[in-house]
């Protein structure tokens, strides 16, 4: 069996919320595997859905270039040591800079962009030399660009503090339709900032995620509830327990049996068959709701728009291709957040307090 440290409790801690006890007991049942101490305790409804990424941080800008056209749409991100630093103007401009010529020269990979020239010199000596003249250490982390295909259309946003870039794109009818999406696709972008969804769509979820997530989803409620419960507040009822967490499991039969209850339901209160055609599709889509709460949560499709909470966005797109009268279907999303999944440097309180007065 694994040696469980304190050090390993403490991140299972400060990543889940759990209790120090219950973070090392599940150490102990999961042979010190932190991913999957971290899903025990969530399906134990002890751990937040907390990523250990969402607690990390790292200094820098992220930078988003969108073609005159919205053709091509490209974002990098760039790490300095300190916030002061980023904050500099000519750090700023290195940023913006770089993403331009990473977009006009279609630049793939840090390698490719490392290698290639920029105003007459290798990328490499250009950014040695803006370390030198900034004072700190600054590295390209990553970069992406997406483009769009035949009657396609792209956008980006930057978020006001630097920190949170997005990219998008849609394939559209026409170029017509083209035409009419592009400021769509901005607000989208916006909104993917500031949600953080994982995926496009539920059908790009894994069933053993899922299945796996709809465990800890149970017991999350489930927790909840018994607080409900303990506070009896008539303005927070408890939560119905679904039972299932995505529309990847809603297959055609689960849908058909879902159906058949609410026409039994129906029946049972009295109401007329010939009104039953008015209320089914409304009780239909309370049913996929309450059973894809997991959508709701990881996927852009499946969540709810910031500029319309009552509407998902697969409807609010919905919505646009009447407005626009033509279709519009999102190809594909980048979002970059500065220093996420980056490790901080750790040292015990002793050390930092003795490299600080050495």
């Amino acid at each position: 069996m694994a040696e469980i440290t304190a050090q390993m409790v403490k991140e299972l801690r400060e990543s889940t919320g759990a209790g120090m006890m219950d973070c090392k007991n599940a150490l102990k049942d999961t042979d010190g595997d932190f991913e999957k101490a971290v899903q025990l305790l969530r399906e134990k409804g002890l751990g937040k859905a907390e990523k250990k990424a969402d607690r990390l941080a790292a200094e820098g800008l992220v930078s988003v270039k969108v073609s005159d056209d919205f053709k091509i749409a490209t974002v990098s991100e760039i790490n300095s040591e300190t916030d002061f630093v980023a904050k500099n103007e000519q750090f700023i401009s290195l940023t913006k800079d770089t993403t331009n010529h990473i977009q006009t020269k279609n630049i793939q990979d840090i390698e490719e962009l490392y290698s290639s020239e920029i105003d007459g010199v290798k990328f490499e000596e250009y950014l040695k030399s803006q370390i030198a003249t900034i004072g700190e250490n600054l590295v390209v982390r990553r970069l992406a660009t997406l483009k769009a295909g035949a009657n396609g259309v792209v956008n980006g946003y930057i978020h006001t503090n630097g920190r949170v870039g997005v990219i998008v794109a849609a394939s559209c009818d026409s170029e017509a339709t083209v035409s009419k999406c592009s400021e769509f696709l901005k607000h989208l972008c916006m909104h993917i900032a500031a949600m953080k969804p994982s995926y496009l769509s539920y059908q790009d979820l894994d069933m053993e995620f899922v299945e796996n997530e709809y465990k800890a989803l149970v017991a999350e409620l489930e927790k909840d509830n018994e607080e409900r419960r303990r506070l009896k507040d008539p303005n927070k009822p408890e939560h119905k327990i679904p039972k299932f967490a995505s529309r990847k499991q809603l297959n055609e039969s689960v849908l058909k049996e879902a159906e058949e209850n609410i026409k039994a339901e129906l029946k049972a209160q009295g109401k007329p068959e010939k009104i039953w055609h008015n209320i089914i599709p409304g009780k239909m889509n309370s049913f996929i709701a309450d059973n894809s709460q997991l959508d709701s949560r990881l996927t852009l499709m499946g969540q709810f728009y910031v500029m319309d909470d009552k509407k998902t966005i697969e409807q609010i797109i919905a919505e646009k291709e009447k407005e626009f009268n033509g279709s519009i279907k999102i190809v594909d999303f980048i979002r970059f957040e500065v220093g996420e999944g980056l490790e901080k440097k750790t040292e015990d309180f002793a050390a930092e307090v003795a490299a600080q007065m050495s």
